[in-house]
């Protein structure tokens, strides 16, 4: 199994690997700092390189329960199991994910505190994102109110930490999950959870900054209806609010 150096140290920007594996376009290492794509939080991308030889990394994914690493498949051949390779993520668009990763999880944070309504879905891609929530009604009064609420928190440089705890004892934390089905499969006896201190606490498995104030602004840029108490709120990550977008 691959250790996963992302679940535990989000910064980590090139490590040295050995490949335990290798398939008919992708390679599999003994350690990976690239996350794998999950929870809505597209996989991360960038370079190997050994020696004179560099490759990118076109994709990442779990396959067959190992975390393959995607190249061109006429490189393939220029690598052996046993070799140490150099992994290097594209750490600019990975550290827009955290920020945004991070900015869903205020705005759910603070939409469970304040109007109890759960997740019922969501996505993101650099800097932009969109939750859906169990709202029966969403009016722009209340949207601009949870914007002021959700930057509020962000201004308070809350700071954000990271935990592994048996099944049994993170089952035990009140509304861990936040999701309205729970999506952690029983097969899963280890859960790693997300703590903003003092105002959420969630299982999840994607890369996230270390306080809040590094997100910078979360505007919200839209919301919607999607069924009778479904409703979309999309946002944007930016170093400010943006006026009159």
């Amino acid at each position: 199994m691959t250790e996963q150096i992302y679940n535990s140290n989000a910064y980590q920007k090139e490590i040295q690997s050995e490949i335990i594996d290798i398939g008919e376009d992708y390679l599999i290492l003994d350690k990976t700092i690239f996350f794998p794509g999950g929870g809505g939080q597209p996989n991360d991308l960038g370079f190997f390189s050994m020696n004179d030889l560099s490759s990118e990394v076109l994709k990442v994914k779990w396959q067959n329960g190992q975390i393959a690493h995607f190249i061109d498949n006429n490189e393939c051949k220029n690598f052996s199991i046993g070799d140490s390779v150099k992994s290097k993520i594209d750490w600019e668009r990975r550290y827009k994910l955290m920020r945004t990763h991070t900015s869903l999880h205020i705005l759910c944070g603070v939409i469970w505190r304040d109007y109890k309504a759960s997740v019922t879905g969501g996505n993101m891609e650099p800097l932009k994102g969109r939750m859906d929530f169990e709202f029966p009604s969403l009016s722009a009064e209340l949207t601009q109110e949870i914007e002021e609420k959700i930057n509020l928190e962000v201004n308070k440089d809350r700071k954000i930490s990271v935990d592994f705890l048996p099944r049994d004892q993170a089952f035990e934390i009140p509304d861990l999950i936040r999701t309205k089905v729970n999506l952690l499969p029983e097969s899963l006896k280890i859960i790693r959870t997300i703590n903003i201190q003092g105002l959420d606490l969630q299982a999840d498995g994607g890369t996230h900054v270390s306080s809040t104030k590094e997100v910078g602004y979360i505007n919200i840029t839209g919301h919607e209806s999607k069924g009778k108490i479904n409703k979309r709120l999309r946002i944007k990550v930016s170093d400010q609010k943006i006026i009159n977008e």
